[in-house]
């Protein structure tokens, strides 16, 4: 039995951090239902690849949920799911701000129908200031938070990250953890609560020590010259003989006396005080002289925290992942199975549904619904 077995989630979002957030919540046991609009439901459906009717991106963060149809801008839409969200414990929604309201299916509207509900906004930049209704991607997000201007490659621009930070990071996990303490305070007091997230908002969070050397008269970092921003050449990435690359990260001094050791570097550059891009170079030159292979039987077993850069499919083949059963769960969607995304919940929290399924569109009747 999931921690958050009965609870039931009416998720009006679409996309990734409302959907991501829900299928946290279902994956502890929640009964989540995504409330579609009908003929094409959620956008992420007619996303490529497919997997069945539906794209695979879909399948993979909807896993175990239910889904009811509804155009919400229908004259009785509000009164055919009052019965619902009457009952229901948290509504997760993603549209910019005052558009639930219009609809009649805003906080004040739905708190006057259950007291105790849980009305979770997600959002680029919040409820409220003046970037409140502005478009916008992840991209945008962390360009405007700083957070782009700090990767710089080799041309000193900005890198385009293969991870959507600000919706998961940003968005979903800020979410998840408010609507949890929510549904704690409400267990104390018996109130719900409106929660205000803000995507932008919470990318600061990850530039802790950035605003550390800011706020206190250190400096602003920039992109290339920080610590963890490649300014140093124990948190670099080097390239080797064959193409590949050493992610190196022998930042305390007992990983890197043992990395010098390995790549054999001279020992006036061992010096914390030797002159940094000299460094820098000298241990690129070292490391482009091997293979990736002999790295990587170099740096096993050794106190020095370097790897050798994986592939995503490397990376899923790794023994590592198999013994952690990451990949244990699986999620159905049009006659094919798939390994379902691993979401951070422990094992002991999940619901012991190894196999389930992602939702059609209005594939559920419920006897509250009005139809």
């Amino acid at each position: 039995m999931g921690p958050l077995e009965g609870l039931l989630v009416l998720d009006f979002s679409t996309l990734l951090p409302g959907p991501l957030a829900g299928l946290i919540l279902a994956e502890a046991g929640a009964r989540v239902v995504k409330i579609e609009r009908p003929g094409r439901g959620d956008e992420m459906r007619a996303y490529e690849p497919k997997l069945g009717e539906d794209s695979v991106n879909f399948a993979m963060l909807n896993r175990g949920k239910q889904s009811i149809a509804i155009d919400l801008k229908a004259p009785d839409a509000v009164k055919r799911l009052t019965p619902l969200l009457e009952r229901a414990d948290v509504v997760i929604e993603q549209f910019r701000p005052g558009v639930m309201s219009r609809l009649g299916l805003g906080y004040d509207d739905v708190r006057r129908m259950n007291s105790k509900i849980v009305y979770c906004s997600i959002t680029g930049w919040g409820q409220t200031g003046p970037k409140a209704n502005v478009a916008a991607h992840d991209l945008n997000y962390i360009a405007e938070t700083g957070v782009l201007g700090l990767s710089a490659g080799a041309d000193g621009a900005p890198v385009l990250p293969p991870v959507l930070a600000a919706d998961v990071a940003g968005g979903t996990l800020p979410a998840v953890v408010n609507i949890l303490l929510a549904l704690r305070r409400r267990d104390l007091t018996g109130v719900g609560s409106h929660l205000d997230v803000a995507m932008g908002d919470g990318l600061f969070t990850f530039l802790y020590w950035g605003l550390g050397e800011g706020f206190s008269g250190n400096g602003w970092p920039t992109g290339g010259r920080s610590l963890v921003t490649g300014g140093s050449p124990r948190y670099q990435i080097y390239r080797t003989a064959d193409g590949r690359h050493v992610a190196a990260a022998p930042i305390e001094d007992k990983f890197w006396e043992n990395f010098t050791r390995i790549v054999d570097l001279p020992e006036p550059l061992r010096d914390p005080n030797a002159p940094v891009e000299v460094v820098k170079a000298a241990v690129a030159e070292r490391i482009g002289a091997q293979t990736a292979d002999h790295w990587r039987r170099a740096f096993e077993g050794q106190d020095v925290c370097c790897s050798i850069v994986a592939t995503l499919e490397e990376a899923v083949a790794d023994p590592h992942v198999a013994a952690r059963r990451l990949f244990a769960h699986t999620v159905k969607a049009g006659g094919r199975e798939i390994p379902a995304l691993p979401v951070p919940i422990a094992p002991a929290f999940r619901p012991d549904a190894t196999r389930a399924a992602a939702p059609r569109l209005g594939d559920t009747v419920d006897p509250l619904l009005e139809v």
